[in-house]
């Protein structure tokens, strides 16, 4: 059975164990989380699967909003056993492309709307589930895989990061042409290049906040935003919070 409910986390630390498996999502905010030793963060664009009997702490940072579904092997058909068990083989942190935060937000809202309704929160914990699974285990994207030289095109784009890259740029880089690179780069990483780029700078600007005392307008400059608003309304947008509140939760 799939049962999908809204929390906040407690900043204090926690340590338990259940029985059922766990998929941890956040509406706003983040939390730490540690599964069976395997540590990672959950935010808007990360997720935390934890599988049942896994001993794991946690702690939410700050204000925070959590979507979990609670999934109990009950009362399931033999499709849907077989997707947890192939999901929850191990503690997990999936990245979250843009579509999925998508249909993140319109569950939390329908959940906050109408979360007392049991049929509506099983319906809306296996829609989140069954799209999870597709992102981690999408055929069409292990097939696609191989064929790109993702290392390469990770350290072009690290190396350039400060800059304006263009899908035309890498699409060099992996020696196809920017139509073809478009479509097999969404195939294989489960996002556009652009929402990919996005992604590799604002994880660069998470690291520098957390690391540095550099000024705001720097770490955007050396993580290729045009200004410090643009992060700003970035990171809030994709990771629940500002810059500033980032620095402050860590200091």
């Amino acid at each position: 059975m799939f049962n999908a409910r809204l929390t906040c986390l407690d900043n204090q630390a926690h340590e338990h164990t259940h029985d059922h498996h766990q998929l941890v999502l956040s509406l706003s905010g983040r939390a730490e989380f540690e599964v069976n030793g395997c540590g990672g963060e959950v935010c808007r664009m990360r997720a935390c699967l934890v599988p049942g009997d896994a001993d794991h702490q946690f702690a939410g940072v700050g204000d925070n909003r959590m979507l979990i579904v609670d999934l109990h092997e009950s009362e399931i058909s033999a499709n849907d056993l077989q997707l947890l068990t192939h999901l929850f083989d191990a503690p997990r942190y999936p990245q979250l492309d843009p579509d999925f935060q998508n249909l993140l937000s319109y569950a939390g809202a329908e959940l906050e709307r109408y979360g007392s309704d049991p049929m509506l929160t099983r319906s809306l914990g296996g829609v989140l589930l069954r799209a999870l699974h597709l992102r981690v285990f999408g055929e069409q994207r292990t097939r696609v895989h191989a064929a790109l030289d993702m290392q390469k095109i990770d350290a072009y784009i690290s190396t350039h990061l400060a800059r304006r890259i263009s899908v035309a740029e890498l699409a060099q880089v992996a020696c196809l042409s920017p139509s073809h690179f478009h479509v097999q780069f969404k195939d294989a990483v489960g996002m556009s290049p652009h929402q990919y780029l996005l992604k590799n700078r604002l994880d660069r600007a998470a690291r520098l906040l957390r690391s540095s005392n550099l000024p705001l307008i720097r770490i955007a400059e050396e993580c290729g935003f045009s200004s410090q608003s643009a992060l700003t309304t970035a990171m809030r947008r994709y990771m629940g919070l500002t810059p500033k509140r980032l620095r402050t939760d860590e200091a």
